[in-house]
Order: structure tokens, then sequence, then C-alpha cells
């Protein structure tokens, strides 16, 4: 099996992967596009200019957070979060509520060491065609 079939497969039988994370696959792309890793987050100033991606693992639109939507993202080396604003959401919605893997490109906020991106722009990757599941809006 080539590694895209292990990874369908995996994802059909089991509906993980007992083998590298799909991202890792692309590292070498996602790198030449400056795409950070979830784990470099933590050593880069706040305020910085940034582009993270990953696997959609949460989408979450509290009540509470004024049309707000925060979404997580898992790569190979961890989970790394996002903050969509209401008129990013609304320009991009069917792309921010349907798609498995996002590239998004935003400022970096560290407040009190909990670290995300305030999303500017957000774009579909194309990763697998493996059927990952997220868990959306609870």
């Amino acid at each position: 099996m080539t590694d895209e079939e292990r990874l369908v497969a995996d994802f059909r039988g089991t509906g993980m992967t007992v083998g590298p994370h799909p991202m890792a696959y692309h590292r070498v792309r996602m790198e030449k596009l400056g795409v950070r890793r979830a784990v470099e987050l933590s050593k880069i100033p706040g305020g910085r200019r940034v582009r993270i991606a990953g696997g959609v693992i949460a989408r979450q639109r509290p009540g509470t957070a004024k049309g707000f939507v925060f979404l997580s993202l898992e790569d190979e080396t961890g989970v790394s979060n996002a903050i969509v604003t209401p008129d990013l959401f609304q320009q991009n919605r069917l792309l921010l509520s349907t798609e498995q893997f996002l590239m998004i490109e935003g400022i970096l906020q560290n407040q009190d060491g909990v670290i995300s991106v305030k999303a500017a722009s957000v774009a579909p990757l194309s990763i697998t065609h493996a059927q990952t599941s997220s868990h959306d809006f609870h």
C-alpha cells in the first residue's frame, strides 16, 4: 500500500492512524510555504505574523463569544489554536465549517502562556483523502 492508501484504510477502519500523522508526509511542502509546527509557536514572540496548518480537530462557536469561532488544528507535533473573527467566518463559512485540513495565517497571540493565532486569512489544504473527523460547534 502507498502511504495515502494506508491512511485512507486506517481512518476508514479505526478513525485514526497508527502511523505518522497525515501532516508529516507533507512537512517539506509546509516548510516551503512557511507553515510553523505547533511545537514551535511557544518560541515565537507575540505579535508576529505566522502561518499554521493541520487537521481540524475542533470547531467551537460559543454563544457568549459574540460570533468568534475557535479552531484547533493538529499537526504531527501537537495542537495549534486559531481565533476567527465573525467577519472572516462569514466570508469563509463553508470552508471553515467543512474542510478537514486548513492553513491559517495571522498574528500570533501569547497571553499568559495561552497561544493562538488571530486569523487574517484561511485556505483549504489538500493533505489526504482519508475521512478524518472533528468535534464541531459544541
